[in-house]
């Protein structure tokens, strides 16, 4: 869900079109999809709802509160915050409505040199601030760092960092091409495998902090070793991550497309839950034509690549923000992630 497009930050790194505009989601979107929500929940699934796609807390503690009573009394509500806002009333709220709290937080210190303010001041400090109110209070939280420079000082630093602080989980993202940020650095495979190694082997020294990416391999090995075969990776089911944008417009498949277009498709959306209900959005995308499209790719990746097991093959945002096409394959991202956090837990082999 993006309850704004607003981000009171302007991170060097950030790929959202409207970041500097305020645009906060209508009781009347926020209601057509909660009342989809309802009737799943109903029939007994576990609904979870990420905010996201522009810094949800921007909308201020009151409407928050409005967006998250609206939704089913068991929803599992997440927020992907850079905690600059937060204070003892935000702290109050996350309480209040069991919010899973993660804080996109680069490292210590100078890490955080490409989280600048609106004006191109450093972040950093009521970033520190806000995570300081999450500790006082007690509330758990997860780190999601993005990597520039992928340096076995820098995994020693992020890891060490994230130990200090009492993050849950820590997620890594390597910076991306995509969306609006069109520059960013390229370093080697090896590079990658080589900080995934050294991150992985912090852990080991010292496993008080959750890895997301390292948790991802294990799973993928787990299910190796139960026996799944290449043919039933295949056959999976694409996930379908249906994002409702502030305007109501649903995006699937991957969030980072909202909001982005091209000429021969036109909007990355599958329709509006003003119009139709989210139910019958979904149970069409796949007919839709930027979708089939997207599919296609999934299905090349499923076919020739040896590490789908850890991605699924989907990934269509940078596939078509790197290579110009929804149903192409092997990005950098997937270099740089997939790959690289694969072959960075072979390297940890005795």
């Amino acid at each position: 869900m993006q309850p704004t497009t607003l981000c009171n930050l302007d991170c060097k790194y950030c790929y959202l079109p409207y970041r500097h505009k305020r645009q906060d989601m209508p009781a009347a979107v926020q209601r057509a999809a909660a009342g989809a929500a309802a009737r799943w929940t109903e029939s007994g699934h576990r609904l979870e709802i990420l905010w996201h796609a522009g810094e949800p807390l921007t909308v201020g503690v009151r409407k928050f509160g409005e967006l998250l009573s609206a939704w089913p009394p068991r929803t599992v509500h997440r927020v992907q915050t850079n905690a600059t806002l937060i204070d003892d009333a935000w702290c109050d709220l996350f309480d209040r409505y069991r919010v899973l709290v993660s804080v996109s937080i680069d490292g210590p210190g100078a890490m955080n040199g490409d989280r600048v303010t609106r004006v191109g001041a450093p972040a950093g400090r009521r970033i520190e601030a806000g995570t300081a109110a999450l500790i006082r209070r007690g509330i758990p939280f997860d780190m999601l760092s993005v990597v520039r420079d992928p340096s076995p000082d820098a995994a020693r630093s992020i890891y060490a960092h994230a130990c200090a602080l009492g993050a849950d989980q820590l997620g890594v993202l390597p910076e991306e091409t995509k969306g609006t940020h069109r520059d960013a650095p390229q370093a080697a495979r090896r590079a990658w495998a080589d900080f995934f190694h050294v991150l992985y082997s912090q852990w080991r020294a010292n496993p008080v902090v959750r890895l997301r990416e390292l948790e991802s391999v294990a799973n993928c090995y787990d299910a190796i070793r139960t026996g799944v075969t290449p043919e039933e990776i295949q056959a999976l089911p694409v996930e379908p991550i249906p994002t409702v944008c502030y305007d109501g417009e649903v995006t699937v498949m991957s969030p980072d497309l909202a909001g982005f277009g091209h000429p021969r498709h036109g909007l990355f959306t599958v329709g509006n839950v003003l119009e139709y209900p989210l139910e019958d959005l979904l149970d069409r995308a796949g007919a839709v034509a930027w979708v089939r499209e997207a599919l296609n790719g999934v299905d090349a990746c499923r076919r020739t690549c040896r590490y789908v097991g850890a991605c699924g093959g989907s990934w269509p945002a940078n596939k078509f923000f790197e290579l110009g096409r929804l149903d192409a394959t092997e990005t950098s991202y997937c270099r740089n992630l997939h790959q690289a956090k694969v072959e960075g837990a072979l390297l940890c082999r005795p």
